[in-house]
């Protein structure tokens, strides 16, 4: 760890899979300390002994200290790298030159205390992230070719059957082919809930199994599932750098040399014009007193625990400059579809045209809808249950409008009110779009069948997660693609009033832009794909829901890896306190250089009360740093029920509705207006399902 304080980049960590070595499991068991602990006592024994045998032992404590940085002076010098250790080395060699060997032996000693303190603080953080790694089972039970086999985990390859017995890990990511259970997820996502997990879902390495016996069929190998690829970016994110943390290196790397030729100057002018033994002893002072070590601790140690304590939670902050851009945040942007709703549409209500039921409804709209892949298509395909759906034939997409094709050999068309006339139906569909549904018509025949109503819950603790960013005096934005009157029953059902809707992936960046000039630093918050130019533009990029997902993940600057939108303002009051700490450190550490070089210079200070001094800082900037990793603003949420929705037929004609399923709606009153100057235009998600939302990057 010699001059590791100082160099330019702070070092790797091993990649995933790599095979490191183990940090200590407590501070005795560092090396460095170890030295320091005997070098302390040889210098206390040398105190105690008379003429030359007090010199032997001052000099037998200097090697044994000296021995844990000069090394690794040695080598960063003949790389042409500088650091403090050399200010150290230097300072040591001059005191032994003057016959200063306790004062040579105490620098030793207190600088090996603060190498070993620092060692052990890095390493034990990075290591809390790479002990994720460790809740992998290292062996694995698979099924190949009908016989059941346990092997290493490492062996896992792509398609394997993995069976996991209850209470058992598993070893990598997969789908459930066999088998439900509820799956422990909180190692991954940080939500102590746990979540069910049968046929067709996706699991992930490291979940803790539940009651049940699965099936699953391996997705990606040990080394490169989930769980492995967190471990890996957030190694790789404690490098990137913040503007703190650059501030602090680009004043240490060229303080070196300058303190070598202030104390050079020092050593000769004050030999011109005094005793050359007393100025150049202050000038070994002055390279004690100078030494920036602390300063350059300042912000690295504590963005290092910040982000190990947070990944431990599910927020993937990807280095210092996401942790200092989230700490200075003021206004959050969110999207509306997977950010503030579930992103799992579902037919909420069904409303037939007199002399129709719901089941002519669904059964057209179900067959021009058969061949479409967009969400709302396999919403009104799950809502026409098991009956067997006959494709329409002769479909074709009319953009931004819906689709045509022929049913039983007759026309027939689904899409947004205007493209089919909503008729008497008009006041219905009015009111299911201010319940924040999306309507979609049907026609058959030219007759008008009813009316589909399709939404997307909103997430029900996004009106908590919007409650406690307020508090923390950030403005709230919604920006989204979808229609105005959607937008505004979700927005205000999550306590949103500025509301900017029917937006291109475009107008998004631009008003965050907008944002930013006129309430200070923005962090936007959206899937990591189609919110991508905002996310890019914003100060902090944020991706929701991002576990398992490479694009969201490389995408933003930080990634909530579960589900619940309150560990966006958790990131954001956890932030906040790491630039707090880094801030004090860089003050606190600042300080004291300013105070010590004068001191020293004037020969007030000698160098064993510099040494003590300056180490003291040290060892407070890391013990600060450290308490950047404390989770107490990233607590374990309980689940929250949607408790703020009630039925939907208390806002319609009972004889008019047929409900598809429980039907919820939030209880807002009359949605706001949203604001004037909105972008409209023609255009919808792009698969022309009919629903007329302006959502081309859904």
């Amino acid at each position: 760890m010699a001059d590791a304080c100082c160099v330019t980049d702070t070092p790797a960590a091993p990649p995933p899979g790599a095979d490191a070595a183990a940090p200590p499991s407590a501070v005795w068991q560092v090396r460095e300390l170890q030295a320091a602990a005997l070098s302390g006592v040889l210098l206390g024994i040398s105190l105690l002994l008379p003429g030359g045998w007090a010199t032997a032992g001052a000099l037998a404590a200097l090697a044994v200290g000296a021995a844990t940085f000069v090394p690794g002076t040695l080598r960063g010098l003949a790389k042409r790298r500088l650091g403090v250790g050399l200010l150290m080395t230097i300072a040591a060699a001059g005191a032994v030159a003057l016959g200063e060997y306790g004062e040579a032996a105490t620098l030793a000693f207190l600088f090996s205390i603060a190498e070993g303190l620092e060692g052990y603080a890095v390493a034990r953080t990075q290591h809390g992230l790479r002990a994720l790694l460790d809740l992998v089972p290292a062996t694995a039970t698979v099924r190949r070719d009908g016989v059941e086999t346990e092997i290493p985990a490492a062996g896992l390859r792509v398609g394997d059957i993995l069976l996991v017995k209850p209470g058992e890990r598993i070893a990598t990511d997969g789908i459930v082919t066999a088998g439900r259970s509820a799956l422990d997820t909180s190692v991954v996502t940080g939500e102590s809930v746990p979540s069910e997990a049968g046929p067709g879902a996706e699991v992930f390495a490291g979940c803790v199994n539940g009651a049940g016996a699965l099936e699953i069929t391996v997705t990606a190998t040990a080394e490169d599932n989930s769980l492995a690829r967190l471990v890996h970016t957030v190694h790789e994110a404690q490098e990137r750098k913040g503007a703190s943390q650059r501030l602090a290196q680009r004043f240490a790397r060229p303080l070196v040399p300058g303190v070598l030729v202030l104390a050079a100057l020092i050593a000769a002018l004050g030999s011109l014009f005094g005793d050359p033994g007393v100025w150049i002893e202050r000038s070994l002072v002055v390279l004690v007193a100078a030494a920036p070590c602390a300063f350059a601790l300042s912000v690295p140690v504590a963005v290092v625990a910040a982000i190990g304590a947070a990944s431990k939670a599910g927020v993937l902050l990807k280095g210092g400059t996401a942790v200092e851009a989230l700490g200075k945040v003021r206004v959050v942007a969110v999207d509306k579809t997977g950010t503030l709703t579930r992103n799992e549409p579902s037919v909420i209500a069904v409303v037939p045209a007199d002399g129709h039921t719901r089941a002519d409804v669904l059964t057209v709209a179900a067959a021009l809808e058969a061949r479409s892949e967009h969400p709302l298509a396999a919403a009104v395909l799950a809502a026409a249950g098991t009956t067997a759906v006959i494709p329409a034939g002769d479909v074709e997409a009319v953009p931004g409008n819906g689709l045509t094709g022929t049913v039983t050999g007759r026309p027939a068309r689904l899409g947004k009110p205007g493209f089919v006339a909503p008729g008497p139906l008009a006041d219905d569909v009015l009111r299911l779009q201010d319940a924040g549904a999306t309507v979609v018509l049907v026609e058959h025949d030219r007759r008008l069948l009813g009316a589909v109503a399709v939404r997307d819950e909103i997430r029900p603790e996004a009106a908590d997660a919007v409650k406690a960013l307020r508090a923390q005096g950030v403005r709230v934005v919604m920006l989204t693609g979808d229609n105005a009157r959607t937008a505004a029953a979700i927005g205000t059902a999550a306590g949103i009033d500025d509301i900017r809707a029917e937006l291109l992936p475009e107008d998004k960046a631009r008003i965050v832009t907008e944002l930013r000039a006129v309430h200070g630093p923005v962090a936007m918050v959206g899937d990591g794909i189609n919110d991508a130019p905002a996310l890019a533009t914003a100060d902090a990029g944020i991706a929701m829901g991002a576990m398992g997902s490479d694009v969201a993940v490389e995408a933003a600057d930080i990634a909530l890896m579960g589900e619940d939108l309150r560990r966006l303002s958790d990131a954001l009051a956890h932030t906040r306190v790491a630039r707090r700490i880094f801030t004090q450190n860089l003050l606190m550490s600042g300080g004291i250089l300013i105070a010590l070089v004068p001191l020293a210079a004037t020969g007030v200070l000698g160098l064993a009360t510099v040494v003590a001094s300056h180490e003291l800082a040290e060892v407070l900037v890391i013990g600060n740093g450290i308490r950047a990793g404390r989770r107490k603003h990233l607590p374990a949420h309980p689940p929250l029920r949607a408790s703020r929705e009630a039925p939907i037929t208390a806002r319609l004609p009972a004889p008019a509705v047929a409900l598809s399923g429980p039907v919820l709606l939030p209880l807002s009153p009359a949605a706001p207006a949203v604001p004037a100057g909105q972008k409209a235009g023609a255009g919808c998600c792009g698969d022309s399902c009919g629903c007329g939302d302006r959502r081309p990057e859904k």
